[in-house]
């Protein structure tokens, strides 16, 4: 076993004893190695010792070469065999190592020791050519300053100073450790550039970039923020004058104000000269015409340099083949389609901001990055706290499905030992970084007073959504997606969980369970719920005490929804509507790749879509007065033969409403939000045709499949069909409810965001907060 580095050229291999006995007899022997405790030992007493090492199955001996010369002697052990275990928790993948360098033959050759300590190191941890250590383990003597300072140089963290004997020898050791990701990140590793932003890369940037200016463009453009003019040569420009700056690229102007840029034809100048392109220089320039304040642009920046470390981080996945092709996504699971999504929303530009993350919890808790996450538990005092159920759910039924045997068992085993009755309590999940950031700080008076009781980590391990704070239980099919609150800033909001809300969600759920169960028009299409069937806050801390609601009174909340997982017949396939406006990494579209395998033509296709997404919405608003909120990761299809049967809706506690003054239950009142027919009709224009359909037919027109005038001719010949079978229905309960109309009010999104990046609306009035830009052609008007 060899591991060689350019200069000097340094391997390593296994001790002979009987060979190199002399050779480290002498080196043991030297007073240089006198923490060793060996100086007084004889030849035959050195050739015992390394016959002793080698001849042990959890220890090694090894000699160092450089430049084909012997110069170090290096020990590898199991350290939960020599370490106890007050010293040290082992870990899985430890390994010990001591090191003894030889003394040197005339001149000392400057940084040698440095250079065998880094030769050292990746052979403990490199998993091909070396050890493949998780953690390497060292127990210097604390007076040893010499290897303590290259022990630091390497990245080993002191853990705790302990009296131990070892060998029979007794000392103080400096019990140190140093993973991969410490080794790499240290002066003697390969920087942190390799170890940690291996992703921040010139070119992953550039691409990146790229990517972002052309949707920059395309949606402030289409929010009438900017206006490119045509440039005479069958292209289009944008100039910012003030700063001598003009962007030049080919697009196509498709229906709804679409504007599908081809990101390769880019080109920015600066006074003539050409020049990278830079989205966050971008949003300098067009500053002012975005309405983006003084006080606010840092805080955008912020969110879109996350959204582009993010878009790199998503692009070096796929250099290194870890990203699925659109075709390999035809035949994919629910989770892995979730975790190949790397567009997010597909309107907002700054859509990935997750501020408050650090890289290692991106790389934890991102859905791009499909990692396994165990949830952590929380006790809340049952007085403190209210569980919610839905209809025919009892408390033993919700802690059944909601925790595994052993997690119910061992939570109230460790209330017990406390003194505490788990009768008192309620156990609510918490993100994991959560449970590092808030809870032991924001919520310490709760905990010290036991009014919080943290139980630890749970068993199930669950893959985070698309919404960030949505969990998907992979341990136990059909266990229920677990939705908790995330402190972190993400596109507009603070992503907390409102217990006040909470309160109601089973109800709601119920209540619009009810109204889709009752009306044939749903069944036909197919059209179901994710029920929301319970839903648990915490309210007991000083913040729901005070006068004012704020963010700190949706910190600690949790629902419990139906899976999808046990919804399908054989032969379905479940997929996130998100991946219908997913385009890979080699740039082929999944809707595109569907419609091309499923054999029925794109029209027919898109027909069996329309019937399955558009109608079920179309009648909820016209039928009933109830808007649900149809966005990507908000519906889950279910594909027959690459054609989708029907639709899944979730999310209904936080994002349906009831749009007129039809009778609703007590608990249910907080959804409604009284409005105009014309503003009804926007829960399709905006959030349906604007916010969807306009993005999917740029990616099948732009793929040859169907053109964008075909594309609007099918979905008004499916509103057509609609209004022949419901003509009691085809404008609302209240008879003004158009849409078909020749315009609607364009309602923009990004317009909130860059308003105020921190709240974009007012969630307990959004009809009020948003914002319009003129009014826009409806691609349907009769």
């Amino acid at each position: 076993m060899t591991i060689d580095t350019v200069t000097p050229a340094i391997a390593i291999a296994r001790v002979d004893p009987d060979r190199d006995a002399a050779l480290v007899h002498a080196w043991l022997t030297h007073p240089r190695a006198r923490f060793w405790e060996m100086t007084g030992i004889d030849a035959d007493e050195a050739r015992a010792y390394l016959t002793r090492v080698t001849d042990d199955p959890h220890q090694d001996a090894w000699l160092g070469r450089v430049d084909g010369k012997p110069l170090f002697y290096v020990e590898t052990y199991d350290p939960a065999r020599v370490l106890p275990a007050d010293v040290l928790t082992p870990a899985a993948g430890d390994v010990g190592m001591h090191l003894l360098v030889a003394p040197p033959d005339g001149a000392a050759r400057r940084g040698l020791t440095s250079e065998i300590m880094a030769a050292v190191m990746r052979h403990c941890l490199d998993p091909l050519g070396g050890l493949g250590a998780d953690r390497v383990v060292v127990e210097p003597d604390v007076r040893n300053a010499a290897i303590l300072s290259k022990n630091a140089a390497a990245g080993f963290r002191v853990v705790n100073e302990a009296d131990v004997v070892i060998d029979g020898i007794a000392k103080r050791a400096a019990v140190s450790v140093c993973t991969r990701q410490d080794f790499a990140a240290s002066p003697l590793g390969d920087g942190p550039a390799a170890a940690e932003s291996a992703h921040l890369d010139g070119d992953l940037g550039r691409r990146a970039h790229r990517h972002l200016v052309a949707k920059a463009i395309a949606e402030f453009a289409h929010e009438r923020m900017i206006a490119p003019e045509p440039d005479g040569a069958g292209g289009w420009a944008l100039r910012v004058p003030d700063h001598d700056v003009a962007y030049a690229f080919s697009a196509r102007v498709l229906p709804l104000e679409h504007w599908a840029i081809d990101e390769a034809s880019i080109v920015r100048r600066i006074g003539g000269a050409e020049t990278p392109l830079d989205v966050l220089e971008l949003i300098l320039e067009l500053q002012t015409r975005l309405g983006l304040s003084d006080e606010l642009l840092p805080v955008y920046l912020e969110e879109l340099s996350s959204t582009l470390a993010s878009a790199m981080s998503k692009l070096q996945g796929a250099r290194d083949g870890d990203a699925p092709t659109a075709a390999a996504l035809l035949s994919a699971d629910l989770q892995q389609t979730e975790a190949a999504m790397t567009e997010g929303h597909p309107g907002f530009v700054a859509n990935n901001g997750r501020i408050g993350f650090s890289l290692s919890d991106y790389r934890a808790y991102a859905p791009e990055r499909g990692g396994r996450v165990r949830l952590q538990w929380v006790a809340a005092r049952r007085e403190l706290s209210h569980l919610s159920l839905g209809r025919g759910l009892d408390e033993a039924r919700h802690l059944e499905a909601a925790l595994a045997p052993d997690e119910r068992t061992a939570f109230a085993s460790r209330l017990a030992d406390r003194g505490l009755d788990p009768a008192d309590y309620h156990l609510l999940p918490v993100h994991p970084w959560q449970a590092e950031h808030r809870l032991p700080i924001t919520f310490a008076a709760d905990v010290a007073r036991g009014d919080l009781v943290p139980v630890g980590t749970g068993a199930d391990e669950h893959q985070p959504q698309q919404s960030i704070r949505t969990f998907y239980n992979l341990t136990r099919h059909g266990a229920p997606y677990v939705k908790v609150a995330l402190a972190i800033q993400n596109m507009g909001f603070l992503r907390g969980l409102s217990p006040k809300y909470m309160r109601d969600t089973p109800a709601i759920n119920d209540w619009v369970s009810d109204v889709v169960a009752g009306d044939d028009a749903f069944a036909q299409a197919g059209f179901g719920l994710l029920r929301e069937r319970a839903a648990l806050g915490y309210t007991g801390d000083v913040y729901h005490r005070s006068h004012v609601d704020s963010a700190h009174r949706r910190m600690l909340a949790a629902l419990w929804r139906e899976s999808p997982a046990t919804m399908t017949a054989p032969g379905e396939r479940l997929a996130t509507m998100a991946s219908l406006l997913h385009r890979d990494h080699e740039g082929a579209a999944v809707a595109s790749a569907l419609v091309r395998e499923s054999g029925i033509g794109a029209e027919a296709w898109l027909g069996r879509y329309i019937d399955a997404y558009l109608l079920p919405l179309v009648h909820g608003v016209l039928a009933h007065d109830l808007a649900f909120m149809p966005h990507g990761e908000n519906l889950i299809l279910v594909l027959r033969d690459h054609v989708v049967e029907r639709v899944l809706m979730k999310d209904i506690g936080e994002e349906v409403a009831v749009l007129g003054d039809r009778g609703l239950p007590p608990g249910v009142e907080r959804i409604r939000a009284v409005v105009s027919g014309r503003e009804k009709a926007l829960a399709i224009f905006t959030d349906v045709f604007d916010g969807v359909l306009r993005h999917l037919s740029a990616i099948l027109e732009t793929d040859g499949v169907l053109t964008a005038e075909r594309f609007w001719r099918v979905v008004a010949g499916r509103l057509d069909r609609y209004e022949s079978a419901h003509p009691e229905h085809a404008r609302g309960l209240t008879g003004d409810v158009d849409l078909r109309a020749a315009r609607f009010p364009h309602s923009c999104l990004n317009r909130l965001q860059l308003r105020n990046t921190l709240q974009m609306v007012d969630l307990g009035n959004q009809a009020e907060s948003l914002l319009y830009a003129g009014e826009m052609d409806n691609p349907v008007r009769r």
